[in-house]
């Protein structure tokens, strides 16, 4: 089977039906395709429950639609699942689930794209032909676990944060966290609140700041350089939570808006875990060294017993897997070679779409670049 339309999206996220929903706009033809059986797959299969948005709605919005006016500032997982089946209905986006893209190049003779992908459901090999290709499988696309020396003998549960649901399942148990991200830190606060035994793995220094703190550092920078917002999110952090070093936390020397800018890392978005550790209900521990059968052993030679391992340690791109021409667009980790804002456009008709590392204002940046610019070379 082989079709053709103008433009091919792979990946049906956010940056998938935002992307999709501005070209619609524009009446160009496009189709997504998508691995699972539904949009936005790593919101509804791969988010532990508690989880909210961390920005003001108003900053995560889609292109052409916003929250509806009764949504709380914090949007709840399950309030943006309805968003999202919300705006593919609202702008006519209907993606080709269970499509698997094994393979995509450019033919140079005929200025298209070549895409194939395995129908899941059918097994059948289907071909989709396209000027342009927009990738928009995003930065969180494959769970990645560091090897780490012993972990084949755990004998304990090992799990990935896009696994975690809810801590009911590990009540009276001993759960280790690895990573000291967002994902950690609340999951490491879910568990505690369903008095597990929990542990975090803290390997270097990082900001943490309410939510509060960063919806207003965002409008200070509409006004002010970022080293001076920088210097107030420090004080405000330090007037919140005090001298953290004590209990095995450290702040960076740069400030969090230069650190998200540089590095793409979020600053802590704290939601009760800082208190829980100055409480000793959650423990902070250094790297890990290895992994033994029902133990972990830590840089500083303490050794302590865990039933189960939660790795909060982020995700990885698959694009290099299946993208054999990538228009000087990526790099060898799946990610674009130039960062924000010059990071969506790449040669001969490729973009990609939520790689910027700015979440879902990114994505809704990235779509509409894409299809301004698209709409500029079909000359529509």
């Amino acid at each position: 089977m082989k079709r053709e339309t103008v433009v091919v999206i792979v990946g049906a996220g956010p940056a998938g039906l935002a992307t999709s929903a501005c070209l619609n706009l524009f009446s160009i033809p496009n189709i997504i395709l998508e691995r699972e059986d539904c949009n936005g797959s790593l919101w509804k299969k791969k988010t532990y429950d508690r989880l909210k948005l961390h920005l003001p709605k108003h900053l995560c919005q889609l292109p052409h639609m916003p929250f509806p006016p009764n949504e709380p500032t914090f949007v709840s997982k399950n309030g943006f699942i309805q968003y999202l089946d919300s705006y593919s209905s609202t702008f006519g986006v209907c993606p080709m689930h269970n499509r698997m893209v094994e393979d995509a190049w450019f033919e140079k003779d005929g200025g298209r794209w070549h895409v194939v992908a395995k129908n899941v459901t059918t097994c059948d090999v289907e071909e989709y032909v396209g000027i342009y290709l927009v990738v928009a499988s995003g930065e969180n696309n494959e769970g990645f676990i560091p090897n780490f020396t012993g972990l084949d003998e755990f004998k304990g549960k090992v799990i990935h944060s896009s696994e975690y649901e809810s801590g009911k399942c590990f009540i009276g148990k001993d759960v280790l966290v690895v990573g000291y991200g967002n994902s950690g830190v609340e999951i490491a606060y879910d568990l505690s609140n369903w008095n597990v035994r929990t542990s975090i793995v803290v390997r270097g220094p990082i900001h943490v700041l309410t939510k509060e703190m960063v919806q207003f550092g965002m409008y200070l920078l509409k006004y002010l350089p970022c080293n001076l917002v920088d210097n107030i999110m420090v004080v405000l952090s330090k007037l919140k939570y005090g001298d953290v070093t004590e209990y095995g936390l450290e702040r960076p020397t740069k400030g969090p808006f230069f650190l998200k800018k540089i590095t793409g890392r979020s600053p802590i978005i704290d939601v009760g875990t800082i208190e829980k550790i100055k409480d000793g209900s959650i423990q902070v521990l250094p790297s890990i060294n290895k992994i033994n059968e029902e133990s972990v052993e830590f840089v500083n030679g303490k050794i302590n017993r865990f039933d189960a391992i939660v790795f909060a340690t982020g995700y990885r791109s698959r694009v290099k897997k299946w993208l054999k021409d990538d228009g000087n667009l990526f790099n060898d980790d799946g990610m674009p070679k130039q960062r924000n804002p010059n990071h969506w456009k790449g040669e001969n008709g490729l973009y990609c779409a939520g790689f910027s590392q700015s979440g879902l204002f990114g994505i809704s940046n990235d779509a509409q670049n894409i299809a301004d610019d698209i709409k500029k070379a079909l000359g529509t």
